[in-house]
């Protein structure tokens, strides 16, 4: 089910003539519960792109079609939601999050767009008073290009703002955080402390840590942090679903973070409080799978069976990012020919997991960055469908932002999912001026190849990784036809040759993302008999400058037939 170019029927006309002749056929049927009339819907069904309007029934979709055609459905207890014109798409799911990280991080300092060391400091002031006392002070969203060549940040700059109280901030992408004087003291951390697995402190010339931690090492600060309440848990997972909603996301893919608060999810669930879907992967940790953990992942599948929350995948990491120096290579890094990049794995032990879990039939997601990293993914994925039978797997890698040439064809020849970030490669001064120069020209023309993985049959999905962006589509889809960033920079775009069509965007956000989780038969397009999950939105996106797609607003999202958010404007019109 590959994504293909999908026609945009701009003129009325065409339309209304493809309506007639393929509009879902009506018979007598019960009165629909919800009516949405007067609509532009694009259905990202291939079959019927356009609609009018489209009638529910309870939690599912029963006709799409004309005006006409969609009347009769309409009774005397029908709501009937008037679009007044506006464009209608349906839900879309978030192939790659980590939701209680995510959520938690919507009440900690936001660092992301700031454009220097000296606003991150204001910002983080800021915060510091609106909440006094002793407490740690943490937040997310720094990025590298901030702190010059080094591309990396220094205690020093949080001791001249907080020389008593801890803080930890994070970079946007996770993978390195930047720790002050006294939340190194307080963990410990010192000229003596070993790097651990798969993780570094950073030193200075005397072997001092100078504050910032890869990967792993920041595990030796985060585990000082007192861990959030479960009120202050399931708070926080309220506000985020809320956020989700408000961007019209209706279900997501947690790759990481939210398997051992299963609980907390079902909580909410059980109390109405769920507006969107779950598919919760558990993150196996390397260096190998053990029996304990298989068991853990099969009582989780065989518990989460439902819509609401489901479960069955695994995810891992085979190695870091191309901004630290810690994704796995093929070659030396282009500005330090000393390094390669390491997988966090022993091959033949990532092998042998892999294998084990496709012969328990599991889904699983590996977060692979490097083109040396994607090529042994790729590998293990081919040797566990030898070794154990070809079967619709649909085993997934995440992120791939370097490949090589002769590698992507294989998604498309072995069935393995593209499971991408469009926002990642939002050409701003840390993807041109630190990502690029890290790997080089001749890797950077094949950066986030969407297009080439589509003209070779590869499924492609689309998320966010929230936190390390907003979990809005609305950037997602503008950088992933425009590849510029909203000023439209640079001129022609950065690797243009690399950008696909806005229906090819929204369908790798809706039923590209859906069938990466198996979910394409329920879910994912507006056709009769799949769950009403939909969006009005602001403005025809199919219609504006391609740049302006990011200032769209939801104005209603509506999951399984029931309306989780309206915007008052038109609320008062209905």
């Amino acid at each position: 089910m590959a994504l293909s170019l999908l026609g945009v029927f701009s003129a009325l006309g065409l339309e209304r003539a493809a309506l007639a002749q393929r509009s879902t056929p009506v018979s007598t049927h019960a009165p629909a519960s919800v009516i949405v009339t007067h609509a532009r819907i694009y259905t990202v069904d291939r079959a019927q792109p356009w609609a009018e309007a489209l009638a529910i029934s309870g939690d599912t979709l029963v006709a799409v079609g004309s005006e006409d055609q969609i009347a009769p459905f309409r009774g005397p207890s029908t709501r009937v939601i008037d679009a007044g014109g506006r464009l209608v798409l349906p839900g879309f799911v978030d192939c790659h999050v980590h939701f209680l990280s995510g959520s938690t991080s919507l009440t900690q300092v936001p660092l992301a767009g700031a454009k220097s060391v000296a606003e991150v400091q204001q910002r983080v002031k800021k915060y510091a008073a609106e909440h006094p006392g002793a407490g740690w002070i943490l937040g997310r969203g720094w990025d590298y290009s901030i702190f010059g060549p080094e591309a990396l940040p220094n205690k020093k700059d949080l001791d001249a703002i907080l020389p008593n109280r801890p803080a930890l901030l994070t970079a946007y992408d996770g993978h390195t955080t930047w720790a002050n004087s006294k939340a190194l003291q307080m963990a410990g951390v010192s000229r003596d402390t070993p790097d651990p697995p798969n993780g570094r402190i950073v030193r200075d010339a005397n072997g001092d840590a100078t504050g910032a931690l890869k990967e792993a090492g920041s595990r030796l600060v985060r585990k000082i942090i007192p861990a959030p309440t479960r009120d202050e848990n399931l708070a926080a997972l309220r506000r985020g679903i809320a956020e989700a909603n408000r961007f019209g996301v209706v279900r997501v893919h947690s790759a990481g973070g939210d398997f051992d608060s299963f609980d907390l999810y079902d909580e909410l669930r059980r109390h109405g409080d769920l507006t969107v879907r779950f598919y919760i992967s558990y993150f196996l940790d390397p260096p190998e799978l053990t029996p304990a953990q298989i068991e853990k992942i099969e009582a989780a599948r065989k518990q989460y069976t439902g819509n609401w929350l489901s479960a069955g995948a695994v995810k891992t990491m085979i190695d870091g990012v191309i901004e630290s120096h810690t994704a796995a290579m093929l070659e030396p890094y282009s500005d330090d020919p000393q390094l390669i990049g390491h997988p966090f794995w022993d091959a033949l032990k990532y092998k042998a997991a892999i294998a084990e879990l496709d012969r328990r039939k599991f889904q699983i997601f590996t977060h692979a960055i490097g083109d040396g990293g994607v090529r042994l993914v790729l590998d293990a994925y081919r040797d566990a469908t030898r070794a154990n039978g070809a079967r619709d797997a649909r085993h997934r890698i995440e992120h791939i932002e370097t490949i090589t040439a002769v590698d992507i064809p294989r998604f498309g020849a072995e069935g393995v999912i593209a499971s991408m970030q469009p926002l990642h490669s939002y050409p701003d001064a840390d993807t041109l001026d630190v990502w690029a120069r890290n790997t080089g020209p001749e890797r950077a023309s094949r950066a986030w190849p969407w297009r080439t993985i589509l003209a070779g049959n590869g499924h492609l999905a689309y998320g966010s990784d929230w936190p390390v962006v907003t979990i809005s589509p609305w950037p997602g889809l503008q950088t992933a036809v425009t590849r510029q960033t909203s000023e439209g920079t640079p001129a022609g775009g950065w690797q243009p040759q690399l950008a696909i069509t806005l229906e090819q965007a929204v369908e790798a956000y809706t039923l590209g993302a859906a069938y990466a989780g198996h979910f394409e038969k329920a879910e994912g397009s507006l056709q009769a008999g799949k769950l009403a999950d939909l969006i009005i939105v602001s403005q025809n996106i199919f219609k504006i400058d391609p740049h302006a797609i990011d200032k769209t607003e939801v104005l209603l999202t509506m999951v399984g037939g029931k309306v989780v958010r309206e915007d008052p404007a038109l609320k008062a019109v209905n």
